[in-house]
């Protein structure tokens, strides 16, 4: 294997272990589109199912149907890609532009929910089929520094909310990045050299290019790529490290991001009661003597009480957590209070606390009283 080859394996298994995002035992379900980003993880993956270094793997691509015959021939080559590499194949097709019109939501935040919600399905599926613990499973995506700086530069922009210039996660929740310490240039690299070296397993798409090319990522209204092709170039031509500094940067926030977090899981744990302790769909009512806590971590605990109520995926808005906030008032909860936020949870209170639940169990309850 070539140098720059090996160096990437190397890199996402030295991340696994040191992040803990999967072992042997893992069944790990690849998200792959047929990008260079996703194409470089499935012959990385391959290298280290065949260290022992995890369990069974599986691809997943998902069909948008948002561009005709590219979308069908990203989809036939990502079947290949899994045949050449031996993995089982997922894949699923989606109208999300449908979807989204339907939703009243933009076609990339749908796209996204869609793709997430695959994985979900695909991974119970893998798991259960290879008898191993769904609790071992892991959903594997290709994010890469260069999206990891991209993210950091639009958060710039739009504002952030508890822990987003930390940027990525490398673990979030069963969802993994395995590569966010390496670039897509070097990924990219990675895939050249193995076609190189001849690499049996390396797919071609025409006979000719590596990975498939998503037309849209040129498209710069669209506000990642407009990051990608207008922001992002004129940082390194100011400075040719800026990606690394920027990536050391992050991971300090990312410390002191933990340290807060640790005290935010203690304060819930101390001062918000579950609805269902099984269920953290379910909700929570905040004790009175969580309106004492300081602002930082009282946001932090809510942000972390609607990620658990929406799922890991789910983009949490900084408007609602601040709407949450506004339940409490001069120490104290403030009796009467009742609004709805991300669409379909409601926010009540009265001397006993505020509770935070689906719209649909506050209804309910509010009838039977």
């Amino acid at each position: 294997m070539a140098k720059q080859s090996r160096h990437i394996v190397d890199a996402a298994l030295a991340t696994a272990q040191e992040r803990g995002l999967f072992g042997p035992e893992s069944a790990c379900l690849l998200m792959v589109s047929g990008g260079s980003d996703s194409t470089a993880l499935a012959y990385a993956m391959r290298e280290v199912q065949d260290a022992g270094q995890v369990g069974p793997v599986a691809m997943l691509h998902v069909n948008h149907k948002l561009r005709g015959q590219d979308a069908e021939d990203d989809a036939e080559f990502c079947r290949q890609l899994a045949e050449a590499l031996t993995f089982p194949f997922f894949c699923c097709e989606v109208d999300v532009a449908a979807e989204a019109a339907l939703a009243h939501e933009n076609v990339e935040a749908q796209g996204r929910r869609e793709r997430y919600a695959a994985a979900r399905e695909a991974l119970d599926s893998l798991c259960m089929h290879e008898a191993v613990p769904l609790a071992e499973g892991r959903i594997v995506t290709a994010h890469t520094a260069d999206d990891r700086v991209e993210n950091f530069y639009m958060r710039s922009i739009v504002g952030t909310g508890p822990g987003g210039f930390r940027s990525m996660l490398y673990k979030n929740g069963n969802v993994v990045r395995p590569l966010l310490d390496c670039t897509r240039a070097e990924l990219r690299t990675f895939v050249r050299d193995l076609a190189e070296a001849g690499a049996p397993q390396v797919v071609r798409d025409g006979g000719r290019r590596l990975w498939r090319e998503d037309a849209t990522n040129a498209h710069t209204d669209r506000f990642r790529a407009y990051v990608r092709q207008n922001i992002v170039p004129k940082a390194r031509d100011w400075d040719v490290k800026s990606t690394e500094n920027l990536i050391r940067s992050m991971n300090l926030i990312a410390d002191e991001d933990d340290m807060l977090d640790a005290l935010a899981e203690d304060a819930l744990a101390r001062d918000a009661v579950p609805v269902d302790a099984e269920a953290p769909e379910a909700g929570c009512v905040l004790q009175p003597a969580f309106a004492t806590l300081a602002r930082p971590i009282q946001r932090r605990c809510i942000h972390k009480v609607l990620k658990g109520m929406l799922g890991a995926e789910e983009r949490i808005s900084a408007v609602s957590v601040e709407r949450v906030l506004e339940a409490f008032a001069g120490g104290a909860p403030v009796s009467g209070h009742v609004d709805n936020i991300q669409g379909n949870i409601a926010v009540s209170a009265n001397k006993l606390g505020v509770r935070v639940e689906p719209m649909a169990a506050f209804r309910a309850r509010r009838k039977r009283d």
